[in-house]
């Protein structure tokens, strides 16, 4: 799988903390992870080497419009996504990556300590999460969000201050889209995050799907 982590809005300190931890992932569960955040990569012969591409704290506009075509072309092989934090913070004005990602970044409050509830433990990113997850982030709040999500965790507003989509707030969720998969998790932004034994099974499982398995 491929790892990209290009920035051309706010830099997250926590990327190089998530690529280590996404390249031990790799090593523990028999799967190659490259890591670039050079956009000229983004060509359908090298894309279709990988099961998978992890758009890793993306933020702003990040990939040209022949980019987003070979892209585009290569979810259409049946390849997978995987959005981590500002992925939904990433090319606002490409319509069909807000369809992939799900959603758009719409704010955040300060890092805080919230309550997670898993709604769907059927998939390998929350089958082994407790029905309530309490874990320290930054937690997103969302726009645009796509009609068909599948959504596996949402956020409890009343356990945290600076909510903003009620009592349905996604913060997890996966979706067959243009013949490929996608997973997103806001999670992520803090280093320690990279730590943590569940949230680093959580995103296994989210890469696992994305990759087909």
């Amino acid at each position: 799988m491929l790892v990209f982590y290009k920035t051309s809005g706010f830099y997250h300190t926590s990327i190089p903390a998530g690529i280590k931890a996404i390249q031990q992932l790799g090593r523990d569960n028999n799967f190659r992870v490259d890591t670039t955040n050079d956009a000229g990569r983004f060509q359908l012969a090298t894309l279709r080497k990988y099961k998978a591409v992890v758009f890793l704290s993306t933020t702003q506009n990040v990939l040209n419009p022949a980019q987003q075509t070979a892209f585009e072309q290569y979810i259409r092989l049946g390849r997978g996504f995987v959005g981590v934090h500002a992925a939904t913070d990433t090319e606002y004005e490409w319509a069909w990556y807000n369809s992939l990602v799900g959603a758009y970044f719409n704010g955040h409050p300060a890092v805080q300590q919230a309550t997670v509830n898993v709604v769907d433990s059927g998939h390998p990113a929350t089958s082994f999460l407790p029905a309530r997850w309490v874990r320290t982030d930054e937690w997103y709040n969302f726009r645009n969000l796509a009609p068909d999500l599948r959504v596996l965790a949402t956020l409890d507003e009343t356990s945290y201050s600076g909510g903003t989509n009620g009592t349905t707030h996604p913060i997890a969720w996966y979706h067959s889209y243009d013949g490929g998969r996608a997973f997103y998790t806001a999670g992520g932004h803090t280093d320690e995050s990279y730590q943590e034994p569940l949230f680093l099974r959580h995103l296994l499982g989210g890469i696992t799907y994305a990759i087909g398995k």
